[in-house]
């Protein structure tokens, strides 16, 4: 429960940090064009807010229903549906008696905003962290797969060397490389030759299917203690920081997946325990839990692998800052067409607020939190530019119809428009949303 609770509080304060900034930018183009900003609301609040007041003429709130945020303006028929006050002469401080390029600008606002804090956020983790990865060389133990990975013919062991032909320098990017480009192949190292390992979109769907398009493959390292918990198998075996483990009832085994896999086979069974201390090979019996644990902190890949890690002064962060938000907006924009891929089927796996909410980490961490905040930035841009009415690019759209054909659509058209496109989001609402109770039954 705590940990559905650490989530649940992170994506609350990750769309409020995104609703505002959104909304906000529409806000300070009204204010600059002079145009009356009517209400400003966190939240949505159908029948009644949690709290509102009002300064000068905008009425400022939090709305009790968390599916967005509005700001409503004089002058536009936006999801207040406010018919009768366009039915009165245009004012001065309405939007719609502004010229077009200026009605184009407030609906952008937003939007500018959205890549603006994306961009933000990536240079201030690029200042303050830096940037560090596994160079996809430097992985010389080769790979894990699971079976999803199994299925794509690699095997344990092999070392990727390119994805439809193209290198790539940074390991952590190759799952996401093969699913989002929908890879036609795989060029791999496999016991000292080279192979080509063809791929279909049928296994990518199988891959996206699974739900381990994040952990198909990874890397292989080596099984060493780091650290014994007390009052466990390990303990009572006196094993050591740096024993490394070598067999499992006399079965030769190494790697961390091979090992955890025997201990899990082994489960609360009496085994031995083959280690290499200090040059020397030591065996060790004992009895394992229940749950197949030893009690050890084995090392991390971080421990036998060299990683690339750039440092960033605050000047140089920012063009880092800008090419991490473009790489994101680039590979959404990927994932997004997958949806419509009639070989993955994406539309099966498109997800509402649970998620969403499942993406963030179950422990907090600020790096982790606002890494995933900033993509959500980048994402919402992306899909408020999308051309639905009822979203900015919707009145994007018909502003720029507006401004080639030099003629207004009548306000008649904007409100069906309107309509058409609240009933599509609400439709694409209870479509994701649904996914997740149904993933999550299942």
């Amino acid at each position: 429960m705590s940990d559905v609770l650490m989530k649940a509080a992170q994506l609350i304060m990750a769309l409020s940090i995104l609703v505002l900034i959104h909304e906000f930018g529409h806000f300070i183009v009204a204010k600059m064009m002079k145009v009356r900003v009517e209400k400003f609301y966190l939240f949505f609040n159908p029948g009644f807010s949690i709290f509102k007041f009002r300064k000068g003429d905008t009425e400022y709130g939090l709305g009790w229903l968390p599916l967005g945020g509005y700001v409503k303006v004089s002058g536009i028929i936006d999801e207040s549906m406010d018919k009768e006050q366009m039915k009165q002469p245009p004012q001065p401080w309405e939007l719609r008696s502004k010229p077009a390029w200026q009605r184009l600008i407030f609906m952008l606002g937003g939007i500018i905003m959205n890549v603006l804090l994306g961009i933000f956020i990536f240079w201030m983790l690029a200042f303050f962290n830096g940037e560090e990865y596994f160079p996809t060389s430097a992985v010389t133990y080769g790979i894990v797969v699971d079976s999803t990975g199994a299925s794509l013919g690699l095997k344990n062991g092999d070392k990727i060397i390119a994805v439809d032909g193209v290198r790539e320098e940074n390991f952590n990017k190759i799952p996401g490389t093969i699913i989002l480009n929908i890879a036609k192949s795989i060029t791999v190292d496999r016991n000292g030759k080279e192979m080509i390992l063809p791929v279909t979109g049928e296994q990518i769907k199988k891959v996206i299917d699974s739900k381990s398009a994040g952990s198909f493959i990874s890397v292989r390292f080596p099984f060493i203690i780091d650290k014994v918990s007390p009052g466990t198998a390990a303990s009572e075996m006196n094993l050591q920081h740096r024993d490394a483990v070598v067999a499992i009832n006399g079965k030769p085994v190494v790697y961390y997946n091979d090992v955890k896999a025997l201990l899990a086979a082994n489960a609360g069974k009496e085994f031995s325990l083959t280690v290499l201390r200090d040059h020397r090979l030591s065996t060790f019996t004992g009895k394992l839990s229940s749950d197949g644990l030893l009690g050890v902190m084995p090392m991390q890949p971080k421990a036998f692998f060299t990683t690339r890690k750039t440092h960033y002064s605050l000047i140089s962060a920012l063009p880092a800052g800008v090419n991490r938000a473009y790489e994101t907006l680039i590979n959404y924009i990927k994932q997004f067409a997958l949806i419509f891929s009639p070989e993955v089927q994406g539309y099966k796996h498109l997800g509402g607020f649970i998620t969403i909410g499942n993406a963030f980490d179950p422990q907090w961490d600020w790096v982790t939190f606002w890494s995933f905040t900033g993509f959500l930035s980048i994402a919402l841009a992306f899909m408020n530019l999308l051309p639905i009415p009822a979203l900015d690019g919707g009145h994007v759209l018909f502003t720029l119809v507006e401004i080639v054909t030099r003629r207004k659509p009548s306000d008649k058209f904007l409100e069906y428009a309107q309509i058409a496109g609240m009933a599509i989001l609400f439709a694409l609402l209870l479509f994701a949303n649904g996914n997740d109770l149904v993933h999550l039954f299942k």
